[in-house]
C-alpha cells in the first residue's frame, strides 16, 4: 500500500494492526490529494475594453480580470507576483482566505506587508483550508477600482462532502467600472473641496459589460447605439449555456468598488446554499442582494421552456442608480443564442427599498451542524460609522477617528516592538451614549489616527457596527464590513441605536458564519468571533472610497506568536531601518 506494508503476518493484535493500516492509508490519500498550485504572475497596466470603450486597466499576465485560481481544500497556493507597474507598489489580498499561520500573505499594504515595489517579486504562499467561493483583489490605494481582481474557487477534496448536488456550474465575478482612472478618483477624494467622480459608467460580469448599447432594450433609450461585438471579444457578454432539466450551481462574488447589487434570473427561482465560503440553510428567492465583498452560491433548475432564453439582470441597490443594469443570458442550447428573450429582464427593486434587503438578509442561517458561537463574550467593541470633516477635508471615521496607514506594516512593528511606528494609545471602544445617530452631528470634526485594537488570544470578541447620519441631513449610507483573518457569526441586525434591550434579540442558535456583513442606514449589526488567528488584521468598509477616506480599523492578535515572517514583507518604514542597522532578518 504505497510506502506502508500492511500484511497481518502472525500478529496477535490483528484489530490494532487493521486500525493502524486504515489510518495510514488515509494519510497516504491525504498526502497524495493535496497539491501545490504554483503560479507566476506579472501585474501591469494595459489597454482593454471592458465595456466596449477602450481604457487602461490593471491586469495579470495580460488578462482582465486576472486568472481564476481553482484549488481543493488542503492545497497550497504559491504565487510569485512580479510588479511591472513601473511607478507604484502593489499587493494582492486573498479575500476570505483566513491565512492560518501565514498572516504576512494576507496582502494588505502597510498592515501585513510592505507594498511590492516596481520590478520586485514577492511570493504569496498559503493553504486554503475551507471550500467556498472566494476572490482576490488589490489592496493598495484604489487598485481594485483599476481592475486588479480575479476569482478564487476552493472545492471540497471530495465532492460527496458537499450538502447538495448539481450537474454543472458557472462562476460570475461582479464589478463596477469607471471611464475616469482610479488615480483621478483618488485625487478627487483627497481634494478640498471634495470632488466626487460620480457613479460608475458600467456594471461588469466577469469583466464584461456594454456601455451605451441597445443590448439593454428595456432599460436604455431608443437612441442608444446598436451593439457591435465584432472585434470586441473583451466586452461581449458571456452566456450561461445550459441543458434543459438540469441543476446548475452559480457562484456569485462581488468585487465592486462602490455599488451594492441585486441579482435575478428571469423565470428562474434560486436556492441559496452558500455565503462567504460557508454552507447555509437552503432557502428560495426570486432575487438576491449582494454587497461588495460578499459571495454566494445559488442552485437553479433549468425547467423552463427550452425554446426560450432568459435574461440575467444585475442592478444597483443602496444608491440612487445612475448606472444601467448589466445583462446577459441563460441560453438553453436547444435554441439559438441570438434569440432574445420574449419577456423583459427582471426589474431591480427600488434602490432604497431596504425592507426588501433586510428580508433577504434575515433569511440567512447556518446549515445544521455548522459551528455555533460561544454563549458569552470576553470583550465588546462598538464602532460608530460617521462621515466627518478634518481641516476642511471630507472623511469617514470610526468613533470619531479617521484611519490613516502608517509607513511601517503593523505586523512587523508590533512583532519587533517598534513603539514609534504608530500611535500607541488605545483606540476608543465605543462612542458617547448621548450621540444622536438620526441627525447630523453638532460637531462634525474628527481626528486622524492609526492606533490598534489589541485582542487577547483565543478570547471571544463582540463587535457592534453602528450606523449614523452622514454630513447631509436625512442621509445614512450602506456599509459592507469585511474582516481579514477570521470568519464571524452575524448575531443580528436592528434599527436605531444598539441598546441593552437588543441583547435578547441576538441569534446564538444558528447565526451564519460570514467574512463580510452589511450595516443598513440608521441601524446596527452585531458580530461575534474568536480571536484565534495571530496576526495584524484589517477590518474595514469594503467600499473602496470609504476605506480610502478612513473607514477602517486594525486588530492585532498575539503577534508574538507569529514566526517566520519573510524579510521582504517588511522592507519599508522603520522595520527596514531596523534590519539595516542591526543586520538582522525576522
Amino acid at each position: 500500500m504505497n510506502k506502508f506494508s500492511c500484511s497481518m503476518g502472525n500478529s496477535i493484535d490483528v484489530l490494532k494492526l487493521m486500525v493502524w493500516c486504515f489510518m495510514a492509508s488515509l494519510m497516504v490519500v491525504g498526502l497524495a490529494a493535496a497539491k501545490v498550485r504554483h503560479l507566476e504572475w506579472e501585474v501591469e497596466y494595459m489597454f482593454w475594453a471592458p465595456d466596449c470603450e477602450e481604457r487602461v486597466v490593471m491586469g495579470i499576465n495580460g488578462q482582465f480580470p486576472g486568472p481564476t485560481i481553482r484549488a481543493q481544500v488542503g492545497d497550497t497556493i504559491h504565487v510569485d507576483l512580479t510588479n511591472k507597474l513601473g511607478t507604484e507598489g502593489v499587493v494582492i489580498h486573498w479575500h476570505g482566505i483566513r491565512q492560518l499561520g501565514t498572516p504576512w500573505a494576507d496582502g494588505t499594504a502597510l498592515i501585513s506587508q510592505c507594498p511590492i515595489n516596481p520590478g520586485e517579486t514577492f511570493t504569496y504562499r498559503f493553504t486554503v483550508d475551507k471550500a467556498g467561493t472566494y476572490f482576490y483583489h488589490g489592496h493598495y490605494g484604489m487598485q481594485r477600482s483599476s481592475g486588479l481582481y480575479g476569482s478564487l474557487i476552493v472545492d471540497e477534496a471530495d465532492r460527496h462532502n458537499e450538502p447538495f448536488h448539481y450537474d454543472g456550474e458557472f462562476n460570475l465575478l461582479l464589478s463596477d467600472w469607471w471611464h475616469e482612472s482610479a488615480h483621478h478618483q483618488e485625487v478627487g477624494l483627497n481634494s478640498k473641496p471634495f470632488r466626487w467622480i460620480g457613479e460608475p459608467q458600467t456594471l461588469l460580469i466577469n469583466g464584461r459589460g456594454q456601455y451605451n448599447c441597445s443590448l439593454r432594450p428595456y432599460f436604455g433609450n431608443s437612441s442608444a447605439n446598436q451593439c457591435n461585438f465584432q472585434g470586441s471579444e473583451q466586452c461581449a457578454p458571456q452566456l450561461l449555456n445550459v441543458l434543459p432539466n438540469k441543476t446548475y450551481r452559480i457562484r456569485l462574488a462581488s468585487t465592486t468598488a462602490l455599488a451594492s447589487l441585486n441579482f435575478a434570473i428571469g423565470n428562474h427561482k434560486m436556492l441559496v446554499v452558500e455565503a462567504d465560503g460557508n454552507y447555509v440553510q437552503p432557502f428560495t428567492v426570486d432575487d438576491l442582494d449582494i454587497y461588495s465583498g460578499e459571495s454566494y452560491s445559488v442552485l437553479i433548475n433549468t425547467n423552463q421552456n427550452p425554446n426560450q432564453n432568459y435574461w440575467i439582470s444585475i442592478g444597483v441597490r443602496g444608491r440612487q442608480p445612475r448606472t444601467p443594469p448589466a445583462l446577459t443570458l441563460i441560453h438553453y442550447i436547444t435554441t439559438l443564442a441570438s434569440n432574445l428573450p420574449t419577456i423583459p429582464p427582471p426589474i431591480t427593486p427600488t434602490w432604497n427599498n431596504y425592507t426588501h434587503s433586510k428580508f433577504f438578509t434575515n433569511k440567512i442561517f447556518a446549515l445544521m451542524g455548522s459551528p455555533i458561537p460561544p454563549k458569552t463574550y470576553n470583550r465588546r467593541i462598538i464602532l460608530l460609522n460617521t462621515q466627518n470633516r478634518i481641516d476642511g477635508f471630507m472623511k469617514w471615521a470610526i468613533n470619531n477617528v479617521s484611519f490613516v496607514f502608517p509607513p511601517t506594516p503593523y505586523l512587523g512593528s508590533i512583532r519587533f516592538g517598534l513603539k514609534n511606528a504608530f500611535d500607541q494609545a488605545n483606540p476608543p471602544e465605543t462612542f458617547p451614549s448621548n450621540y444622536d445617530i438620526m441627525n447630523q452631528a453638532p460637531n462634525p470634526n474628527a481626528t486622524y489616527g492609526n492606533s490598534v485594537y489589541k485582542l487577547e488570544y483565543n478570547t471571544t470578541i463582540d463587535i457592534i457596527l453602528q450606523n449614523a447620519n452622514a454630513l447631509a441631513q436625512n442621509v445614512s449610507e450602506i456599509h459592507p464590513w469585511h474582516l481579514h483573518g477570521h470568519d464571524f457569526w452575524v448575531l443580528g441586525y436592528g434599527e436605531g441605536k444598539f441598546s441593552k434591550e437588543d441583547e435578547d434579540k441576538l441569534n446564538l442558535k444558528n447565526p451564519p458564519l460570514r467574512n463580510t456583513a452589511v450595516i443598513f442606514p440608521y441601524g446596527w449589526t452585531a458580530l461575534r468571533f474568536v480571536a484565534d488567528n495571530p496576526g495584524a488584521w484589517a477590518f474595514h468598509c469594503h467600499i473602496e472610497p470609504h476605506l480610502h477616506m478612513g473607514m477602517g480599523v486594525v486588530l492585532a492578535i498575539s503577534i508574538d506568536r507569529v514566526k517566520g515572517i519573510p524579510s521582504n514583507a517588511l522592507g519599508c518604514g522603520l522595520t527596514s531601518k531596523m534590519f539595516l542597522k542591526k543586520n538582522i532578518l525576522p
